[in-house]
């Protein structure tokens, strides 16, 4: 890919420089986007921008001269996603807490009156899993169900977060109505892509379900289920009892949606995607923020998975960036992008 001249170069801003953020802020210096970083431990900002050549800001507000900033720290994002919209500054949020979520989609007002897009729930799940969602709704004529399953976490606030999700009152869209199961609750054996494979997974308060549920407004049933031993459920209202992973681990997210096709057959679709879970995440992040820098979004709340996001151009960019889609077909194949 050939990059702009630095002096062309869109200016994107990264708040939080963790183990997904330094990911996002490296792929975006590899296309040639000039980086502006904030990180509260300021030694943190300093190291990831430094191989890069990368601009550290010592207050977050400065960020706001930037064509995007990407929303990479610890929810809550809603408060500053606020902040910089009011500037007329787009915004990607990779938040995947639910009460967050809420927020972020409420902005739509605000995105509109200062004329800038918001692109919410851009991680592993919700993010990708967004963008598998779309990829098998589009091959549907009818879509009835859609249920997502992910494993591994990204750092190690990704890690608290789900700790916390899974001892939450959950969320799942159930015909028509949305359901509040207890976290913990609903196993079920879930056969991820290699080389994860085999989990049990169960409810916990997750983004997808409401992020989809307004992608798809007609779908009748919406989940949402994240892997977990006993152990993990046992100690889920608990503080995290062993600290987490610094680098987080290996991590998989699957879709299956099920519908009717053109000639009125009821089928099922299933695909995913396995690696580190922080790569994924910083991929599906990157490629959502070039998809903003270049003018393609207009104001207003966009997740992975709507239609007004260009899904092909972000699964390339992704898969670029080293995201693998695997489609479950039922024969001895898979479909790759």
């Amino acid at each position: 890919m050939t990059s702009q001249p630095a002096a062309a170069a869109p200016i994107v801003g990264v708040v939080g420089c963790g183990v997904t953020g330094s990911r996002v802020v490296a792929h975006l210096a590899r296309r040639g986007h000039r980086v502006a970083a904030f990180d509260v431990l300021h030694g943190h900002a300093v190291a990831c921008t430094r191989p890069i050549g990368g601009v550290v800001v010592e207050r977050v507000g400065d960020l706001s001269v930037c064509d995007v900033v990407v929303l990479c720290h610890p929810a809550p994002h809603a408060e500053l996603a606020a902040q910089f919209l009011r500037d007329g500054t787009a915004v990607v949020s990779m938040s995947d807490d639910l009460d967050d979520l809420r927020l972020l989609l409420a902005l739509t007002d605000l995105t509109r009156r200062h004329q800038a897009a918001l692109l919410v729930g851009c991680g592993m799940a919700p993010g990708l899993s967004g963008l598998l969602a779309r990829f098998l709704v589009d091959q549907l004529a009818v879509v009835d169900e859609l249920h997502v399953a992910i494993h591994g976490t990204a750092g190690p606030a990704c890690a608290r977060q789900h700790h916390l999700a899974l001892g939450s009152t959950a969320l799942g869209w159930h015909d028509g109505a949305w359901t509040e199961p207890a976290g913990g609750s609903g196993r079920d054996l879930v056969w991820f892509p290699d080389p994860v494979e085999a989990h049990d997974c169960y409810r916990a308060a997750l983004g997808d379900p409401l992020l989809l549920h307004h992608a798809f407004p007609g779908a009748s049933r919406i989940s949402a289920r994240v892997s977990a031993t006993r152990r993990d459920r046992l100690t889920a209202r608990l503080p995290m009892l062993t600290p987490p992973h610094s680098d987080g681990d290996i991590g998989a997210v699957r879709v299956e949606a099920r519908g009717a096709a053109a000639d009125g057959s009821r089928v099922t679709l299933i695909a995913g995607s396995a690696a580190r879970t922080a790569e994924l995440a910083a991929a599906v992040t990157a490629a959502a923020a070039m998809q903003v820098v270049a003018g393609q979004l207009e104001a207003g709340v966009h997740t992975t998975a709507c239609p007004t996001v260009t899904r092909l151009e972000l699964l390339h960019h992704a898969t670029a960036m080293g995201v693998q889609v695997q489609e479950y077909t039922g024969v001895a194949r898979a479909t790759s992008w």
